[in-house]
């Protein structure tokens, strides 16, 4: 293998393609990259065995070759290069870098020791990623990061009149985003998808329009340009999040979304504990939002709010509620409750598409 690339393209696709290495891999294979060339085009893969990235970049070509090196250390080495062109050639188990003055000789692995990945499955769906990128951003930080809840990890998607419905939870609040017009689940069809491969879609979108996607037995593959993010399915039944969806609520406060935001971000100064709940007071002269701390103090503030209902008192995690808030869409956001103990829906007044549901938290 031999060929000439310019620094910054072959540290992109470097590190790109490193994201998808486990810094404690299963195998001392998966902890390199797999570099094919063939044809002046330069493929470089990694691969935890779940989630798989491929990235590919045109080069001067001189002679094909595959090959696997160590993935952290041949991107710090590119990374560290003075831009311009950059050789790399491998000689038997050898890979030589050099650019302008500086050259680098690193062991290689055998490439017939990485895994043979198979070609994602599935008829190819083009979307638009934009409008996919955020809808995915509105739901990840609903779910679990918790390792002993693998199905919580996900993302569900599914089929919902006739368009693509996201849904992510951690049992504590609940992100459903609609996507009407995408149609690329059957009808009774649902894959729950890895939250961290979703992650490494959104970060692969930038400023693209069009995203494909290929929804497989087993997998689920997005391809932006020639970069490629495919991971395995999560296997089980994802929570019945629909009864978790309250459908009547005599209680609605509207409030300006930045206001609010700001608010609880000021008040909860004053703990150091992001589970110390913060308490709301919903009533016709506005809200009233309060922390209380035994090392620290209190905090309270009162904004301008709309509210329709009974006067009520609910506590909520102040960090959820501003991920809520935040990931709502307009300049106002509705908060709708039934009482103190049963779980609220987020909303904006504009659009259901966007639905957070957060559950509360008893106070003194």
């Amino acid at each position: 293998m031999k060929f000439r690339c310019e620094r910054d393209l072959l540290a992109d696709a470097l590190t790109t393609a490193s994201r998808a290495v486990s810094s404690r891999p299963s195998l001392p294979v998966l902890g390199g990259l797999l570099l094919e060339l063939q044809g002046g085009t330069l493929r470089v893969t990694g691969s935890d065995l779940d989630t798989t990235i491929s990235v590919s970049v045109s080069v001067d070509q001189e002679r094909e070759g595959v090959v696997v090196v160590t993935a952290r250390l041949i991107t710090d080495i590119v990374r560290a290069l003075d831009a311009g062109a950059v050789m790399f050639s491998v000689e038997d188990d050898q890979a030589s870098v050099t650019a302008g003055r500086s050259a680098f000789s690193v062991r290689t692995i055998p490439a017939t020791e990485f895994p043979n990945l198979a070609d994602p499955s599935g008829a190819s769906v083009s979307i638009e990623a934009q409008n996919f990128a955020t809808a995915v951003n509105q739901v990840l930080k609903a779910a679990s990061t918790d390792l002993d809840r693998p199905i919580l990890r996900g993302v569900q998607m599914e089929n919902e009149d006739d368009g693509l419905r996201l849904v992510a939870t951690d049992s504590y609040r609940l992100a459903v985003r609609d996507l009407p017009g995408i149609t690329i689940l059957a009808a009774d069809q649902s894959v729950l998808v890895p939250s961290n491969a979703l992650t490494e879609v959104v970060r692969m979108i930038d400023d693209t329009d069009t995203l494909s996607m290929r929804v497989g037995e087993r997998d689920v593959s997005f391809e932006v340009g020639t970069t490629r993010v495919t991971t395995r399915l999560i296997e089980g039944q994802f929570p019945n999040y629909r009864s978790l969806i309250p459908h009547a609520h005599p209680n609605k406060l509207t409030v300006s979304r930045a206001a609010l935001i700001e608010a609880v971000k000021r008040v909860k100064v004053v703990v150091r504990d992001s589970s110390t709940p913060i308490r709301l007071v919903m009533k016709p002269e506005g809200l009233e939002l309060s922390v209380s701390s035994t090392d620290y103090g209190t905090a309270f503030e009162q904004i301008d709010a709309k509210f329709e209902g009974t006067e009520l008192a609910v506590a909520f995690n102040p960090d959820y509620l501003i991920q809520g808030a935040e990931a709502s869409t307009g300049d106002e956001v509705t908060i709708e409750t039934i009482d103190n103990l049963k779980p609220a829906l987020l909303v904006s007044p504009d659009s259901y598409e966007y639905r957070y549901v957060l559950m509360p938290v008893r106070f003194p």
